[in-house]
């Protein structure tokens, strides 16, 4: 028989930190069995359980968003998803996302697979950047950190890129002024550079990191990344004990390929961030093992964070769930349920060391053999 004792729990926004004793001892079902006996993992504060918005998304979005509900739902998390479930090509899909709005406001942390822009339709802005607009999700975080036991061309990478998520070249503003001639606006602001600078910082301190490099072009571009760097320069004034650096994108690019451990924190503008997170994505085992977040003042949103849709293969059972289970992790930390993140972790970790591994990772696993092989593993972790 299991018995576990739950963390301590710190409740999401600094409320009351509190500590949940077992309530029973029970064992766990087998991996393959349908359920855990009983709640081992306790409750979260006072009993309660916290609603949560899931947004399946397009491509294999739907895939991985049900084997984290498969996973919560054996797990016995006290977590229930409110879903808002549309895709891109919806004719109402611009209707739709206003109900993924507020639904994000009402609960104030979700779980989104990633919403897909069809193409040629320049009069639709994308719907993940609308997500991102409307809540003021200025900061997008990615973890990109080498799993144990994973056979990767790099080891001992740990990196985070902290990407500012509203505007630069994902701002939407472009125009044809002449036949042929497309001008596209490239927006930076000094309050969201000084924001964004802000956050990476604070988020090295909090996380017991010792560098921060801003990632810019402010060689060419020398009034829009200029201002990004001075304002990131500024900000790292304030954090004597870090250590800064800033570094042109095309160097950080080369760098990242050849010598990526010489990296902490990475802070950057919107569209770098997404090169330098996808470059991270596949130093550490591709798309499919890298988690990411979303943050405004009020909400959090969970997602994987090389953001890819992969539509090629949706719908065939062979999609790397990994990611959006770590993400997932991460959500339930953000929310004090830190016991049953931890036990997820503990989950994934061994399954990366193990052979249940999707194709994209040398494996023939199906999506949902990884998510059954996580079970097994907590159980086996837990006897």
């Amino acid at each position: 028989r299991m018995l576990m004792k739950m963390n301590s729990l710190v409740v999401n926004r600094g409320c009351v930190s509190m500590a949940a004793r077992l309530l029973s001892s029970k064992r766990f079902a087998s991996s393959i069995a349908p359920a855990i006996e009983a709640n081992a993992f306790g409750s979260t504060e006072y009993g309660s359980r916290r609603m949560v918005t899931l947004i399946p998304g397009d491509g294999i979005g739907p895939e991985l968003t049900s084997s984290v509900q498969k996973l919560f739902g054996w797990l016995k998390v006290p977590v229930d998803f409110e879903v808002v479930d549309f895709h891109g090509n919806d004719e109402n899909a611009s209707e739709r996302i206003h109900d993924a709005i507020n639904s994000l406001k009402r609960n104030g942390v979700g779980l989104k697979g990633i919403l897909s822009t069809p193409k040629g339709r320049a009069t639709r802005r994308s719907l993940n950047m609308e997500l991102r607009t409307n809540l003021d999700l200025f900061c997008n975080v990615i973890e990109c950190k080498s799993p144990p036991g994973l056979v990767t061309r790099h080891k001992n990478v740990d990196m985070v890129v902290i990407r500012q998520n509203t505007e630069a070249e994902y701002s939407g503003l472009e125009h044809e002024i002449s036949p042929g001639v497309v001008e596209s606006l490239k927006v930076i602001s000094r309050d969201e550079s000084l924001r964004i600078a802000k956050f990476a910082f604070d988020y090295a301190v909090l996380n017991g990191r010792s560098k921060v490099t801003a990632v810019h072009k402010a060689n060419i571009m020398k009034q829009g990344d200029g201002l990004f760097l001075q304002c990131c320069k500024e900000v790292s004034q304030l954090y004597p004990d870090i250590v800064f650096e800033g570094m042109i994108v095309d160097n950080t690019s080369m760098q990242l390929v050849s010598n990526p451990q010489q990296f902490d924190v990475l802070v950057t503008p919107n569209l770098y961030g997404n090169i330098v997170a996808n470059i991270g994505a596949g130093l550490v085992g591709g798309s499919g093992v890298v988690p990411g977040s979303n943050f405004s003042k009020k909400i959090a949103l969970f997602e994987p964070g090389a953001r890819q849709v992969d539509k090629d293969i949706a719908g065939q059972n062979v999609a790397n769930p990994i990611g959006m289970i770590k993400a997932s992790a991460l959500m339930l930390r953000h929310i004090g349920l830190d016991s049953y993140a931890k036990a997820i972790e503990d989950g994934v970790s061994a399954v990366l060391k193990g052979n249940v591994l999707t194709r994209d990772l040398g494996g023939s696993a199906s999506t949902y053999d990884v998510t059954e092989e996580v079970m097994a593993q907590i159980v086996s972790q837990n006897k």
